[in-house]
């Protein structure tokens, strides 16, 4: 049973926030989260699910987002499924595909966005990027990331 390397998980591949658990802050992953608990603050990490015992409050981001709880915020990812016990009050942008089972409940806007906007690198998950502000040329205002010099407009 414990032994058995056929089955043995990698501290990698899967983190557990227990339904026994209250986090609040920022939680940041390489790999996948499990949401049995309680969350308030972003999530971000490559792969989310929210148990049906658990709740986010706050923004999620991840290459693939399921949501079988509760979820209060902004939910970004490649693949969003909102299960069919699964509450979302807050807005969904997803680049690939999006799944809601029957029963789900959404409270907010839907958005396919074009191409992935996976924010996913390790140098993301474990360091903070300055943002300064510069105005444009028409008046308006951009952000420019100090770090990789992406300019969002």
């Amino acid at each position: 049973m414990f032994g058995d390397k056929k089955n043995k998980i990698k501290d990698t591949e899967r983190s557990l926030i227990s339904e026994t658990v209250s986090v609040e802050g920022t939680i940041n992953s390489s790999g996948a989260i499990d949401i049995a608990g309680l969350v308030k603050g972003p999530v971000i990490s490559k792969e989310i699910i929210i148990r049906e015992t658990g709740s986010i409050t706050g923004s999620i981001e991840g290459d693939r987002v399921e949501i079988h709880g509760h979820m209060d915020g902004k939910i970004s990812g490649e693949d969003v499924v909102v299960g069919s016990t699964g509450t979302v009050k807050g807005d969904i942008e997803f680049s690939n595909n999006l799944k809601t089972e029957n029963g789900a409940d959404i409270d907010g806007y839907i958005k396919k966005t074009h191409g992935s906007k996976s924010k996913l690198t390790p140098d993301f998950l474990f360091s903070k990027s300055k943002e300064d502000k510069k105005p444009k040329e028409n008046g308006g205002s951009e952000t420019v990331l100090n770090k990789e010099k992406e300019v969002i407009a």
